[in-house]
């Protein structure tokens, strides 16, 4: 399969590509601070068959002599799971993948980076995670008051952070080669990070989980999701990188945006819209 099936952008000396790691069943219930109907119709009006379902990516980024991978999906054959297979269609093995940015450790992020028997699918590659993320997933008495969902997600961060060994790395503010730094959006999860890409005349911001309902969450800034570890900070941080991105006219992309991958973020009334970008 040609990898120009899937959605790429050149910037400057980095091509980056969206691989989607497909839907995961979802509902709007898991929303806070708007009504399902409205809700609903923010969904039917931007044409999503499936108003409830969240779409996940990662995202692939080739130049300057490396290969790295912008989070590595679900891993599951029950929800999303298709994003090795992609990372193949585009060409690239599991081996050839030297670095791992993680955006944070929601299991939808790093279930994807151990194989059936818990031992590193990406075998070459090294790992950086902001070290608030670890020390989060880390926590002992965080554990304790998880619910069995939550302390399985520790489980599975503490079993991937052992596997992946020396070659796990923490984030510092940095950059992490030239010309892709990382950026700290905390709320989400305390270590929640996006990584921003200028190189070249051209700029790429890869948010995360800024939104898990693109057009729900730009439309109202405001409106939580279950899932965040601190709501309040997850949407201040929300209203300001939406606020940056329509001023400075950012390109931007994100793991819960449809297949598409790339998008502009528009002013509107009382919020913002996503514009899906063809270039």
């Amino acid at each position: 399969m040609n990898a120009l099936v899937f959605p790429s952008r050149q910037i400057g000396d980095f091509q980056v590509t969206a691989l989607s790691d497909g839907t995961m069943s979802a509902s709007l219930d898991l929303l806070s601070g708007i009504k399902k109907a409205d809700a609903e119709s923010l969904q039917h009006n931007a044409g999503i068959a499936q108003p409830g379902d969240i779409h996940i990516n990662g995202y692939l980024v080739r130049g300057q002599g490396r290969t790295l991978l912008i989070d590595a999906g679900t891993g599951s054959d029950l929800t999303g799971g298709e994003l090795k297979a992609n990372l193949a269609a585009a060409g690239v093995s599991a081996e050839e993948v030297d670095t791992i940015l993680l955006t944070h450790c929601h299991p939808d992020h790093i279930g994807g980076l151990l194989d059936a028997e818990g031992e590193p699918v990406y075998k070459q590659a090294v790992l950086h995670l902001h070290s608030l993320e670890a020390e989060y997933w880390l926590d002992s008495e965080k554990e304790k008051g998880a619910s069995e969902r939550g302390k399985r997600n520790f489980a599975l961060v503490r079993q991937t952070l052992k596997a992946y060994g020396d070659n796990v790395r923490f984030i510092n503010g940095n950059a992490i080669i030239p010309e892709i730094v990382p950026l700290w959006l905390p709320g989400h999860t305390p270590g929640h990070t996006g990584f921003r890409i200028d190189s070249g005349d051209r700029s790429l911001l890869i948010w995360g989980d800024i939104v898990h309902f693109p057009h729900i969450q730009s439309a109202c800034p405001t409106v939580s999701i279950a899932f965040d570890v601190d709501p309040v900070q997850a949407s201040e941080t929300r209203q300001k990188i939406l606020e940056q991105a329509a001023r400075e006219k950012l390109l931007i992309a994100g793991m819960h945006l449809a297949k598409a991958g790339f998008a502009r973020v528009l002013r509107a009334e009382n919020g913002y819209r996503l514009a899906y970008s063809e270039e």
